[in-house]
């Protein structure tokens, strides 16, 4: 009897082991086999292993569920410090060697979630199912591989790309302190084309940024500035005691060449003397500590524009670009310009924001600057993480070919927070010459006036510590004709005039009108 009760209850058992549809198909209907398919893909897309576990090799799902539950932590703790303490997340992302340990991981995680599909797949018998259900279940099956597995082998990509273009760029080297609770880098666009001796930098701009609130302040250095000042602790200091004074042919742009070819021996242990000395020059110019250098090659800088999808900006006025030199004249003169760029709001490739940014015939070095501010913000503002997301690689690719820069690599996590923290705030801007300082005919920027200048920059650095610590300055001290807020669009209106009109004065050479119809176009915002 106790015999033949066993025989019963292992008969029973394996009655109803057979007829189970989810480990044995074989018995079920067709609807429930197509059913069944469609639910065990689901489960390995929300829960990998959890498909195994009911179908098939349960050792294999119980160690796959673990992994799960691992990535899920993981997840779940990257999202809480995302918001708690983004600085971390993006130092892990950012450093050389967690950053290879997170690829590796998630490499490992697209290969198992890989098998765990291929596998379910195993469990749902394709040969069971209905003819014209077969394709179906196998293209949602490789649907499903490509959004998750193809997802993460596409993030650890974007890692390694990231990884190797931060090693290409940053360089290894001691973290550096705020001062006087600020960062300042002086930022430069470097030319170095075939008719130049030498990389000489035409943009020269120095970003003051509070280190706690992000606050914003760009001062512009025209590049014919003479007479700069060097600190006595400077190298430069035993060759020019009283400052960059030989004349002309010492305007502040050449110093980068003439420290690069004569004096490299006074910065020995530099890889870019002439951006030391540069930023040497542009703190005696203005007062402040400048603490690290980025040099933006002019040549490559469309390649940047255009790997962003252009840039957005509301033009002031018409801007010429500028056609070649006209062999044999003094003063140089050009033949008529290549083309125009037009006034009002419009989204600017590589070529036509190269010329936007370094065009200065038949204005002044001043307009230029306040349109470099301009583009400056507008690549601030635009280079969003949806564009570097989405253009990541071709931004990754421009940029190991034309940013230099002498910031530490593992700062880098903290720079980039601070950026987060600027964007959306006003950059108020300060030209150390006009507008800002006197009028083109007073010639400020060939004997400038040092303690105007460091107190109008002190000026400045305060209010953007504490608005209220600084008394409000006349309008035309704060720098209003060159300060445009981000947020208000530069009105621009028809007047009539056309290309067409601007060529013909061109090409009969009336520079005089030409320069009253272009008046305004140092008058920009992004858009």
């Amino acid at each position: 009897m106790i015999a033949g009760t066993r025989v019963q209850g292992s008969l029973g058992t394996g009655t109803r082991e057979l007829t189970d549809p989810v480990r044995y198909p074989q018995s079920a209907p067709p609807a429930v086999r197509t059913k069944r398919a469609f639910v065990l893909l689901a489960m390995t897309l929300v829960l990998p292993g959890s498909a195994q576990i009911v179908a098939g090799d349960r050792r294999l799902g119980r160690r796959s569920l673990r992994t799960t539950f691992a990535a899920w932590a993981l997840l779940v703790l990257g999202l809480v410090l995302a918001v708690t303490d983004r600085t971390l997340v993006v130092g892990i992302v950012t450093h050389r060697w967690w950053s290879l340990v997170l690829i590796v991981v998630l490499l490992g995680i697209a290969l198992g979630w890989a098998l765990l599909f291929v596998n379910t797949l195993r469990l749902i018998r394709l040969p069971l199912l209905e003819r014209r259900v077969r394709p179906l279940v196998a293209g949602t099956l490789a649907l499903l591989m490509l959004l998750t597995s193809g997802s993460l082998l596409y993030g650890a990509y974007v890692l390694s790309v990231g990884r190797s273009t931060v090693g290409s760029i940053f360089q290894s080297g001691p973290a550096f302190d705020p001062v006087d609770g600020r960062y300042n880098f002086l930022l430069m666009g470097g030319d170095a084309g075939e008719d130049r001796t030498g990389r000489r930098p035409d943009s020269i701009s120095v970003i003051s940024v509070d280190a706690e609130s992000g606050s914003t302040v760009t001062f512009s250095i025209p590049r014919n500035f003479q007479n700069a000042q060097f600190s006595a602790d400077s190298p430069l200091w035993d060759i020019y005691p009283d400052g960059y004074n030989c004349g002309d042919p010492c305007i502040i742009n050449s110093l980068y060449t003439e420290v690069a070819q004569n004096y490299t021996d006074l910065y020995p242990d530099a890889d870019d003397p002439g951006a030391e000395a540069m930023m040497d020059a542009a703190s005696g110019v203005l007062g402040i500590d400048v603490q690290a250098y980025l040099l933006v090659d002019m040549g490559g800088f469309e390649q940047l524009v255009d790997a962003m999808g252009g840039i957005r900006i509301d033009a002031g006025g018409w801007v010429p670009i500028t056609a070649g030199e006209i062999p044999g004249t003094d003063p140089i003169r050009h033949y008529p310009p290549d083309g125009w760029i037009e006034p009002g709001v419009q989204t600017l490739d590589g070529y036509h924001a190269l010329w936007y940014a370094r065009s200065r015939e038949f204005v002044t070095d001043y307009d230029r600057i306040a349109r470099q501010q301009c583009v400056q913000q507008a690549m601030i503002a635009q280079l969003d993480p949806a564009t570097v997301l989405t253009r990541f690689q071709s931004i990754a690719a421009a940029g190991t070919q034309i940013v230099e820069t002498d910031i530490p690599q593992d700062q880098l996590a903290s720079f980039v927070d601070l950026g987060l923290k600027a964007q959306g705030q006003e950059t108020r801007r300060l030209t150390i010459g006009p507008p800002d300082f006197g009028t083109p005919a007073e010639n400020f920027v060939t004997y400038p006036d040092f303690d105007a200048i460091h107190s109008r920059v002190q000026d400045m650095v305060a209010q953007g510590a504490d608005p209220a610590a600084a008394a409000p300055l006349p309008l035309e001290r704060a720098g209003a004709v060159s300060r445009v807020p981000a947020q208000v669009p530069v009105q621009t209106t028809d007047d009539g005039i056309t290309e067409e009109y601007l060529q013909e004065l061109a090409t009969i050479g009336d520079d005089a009108t030409l320069g009253e119809l272009l008046s305004d176009n140092g008058q920009c915002s992004p858009a």
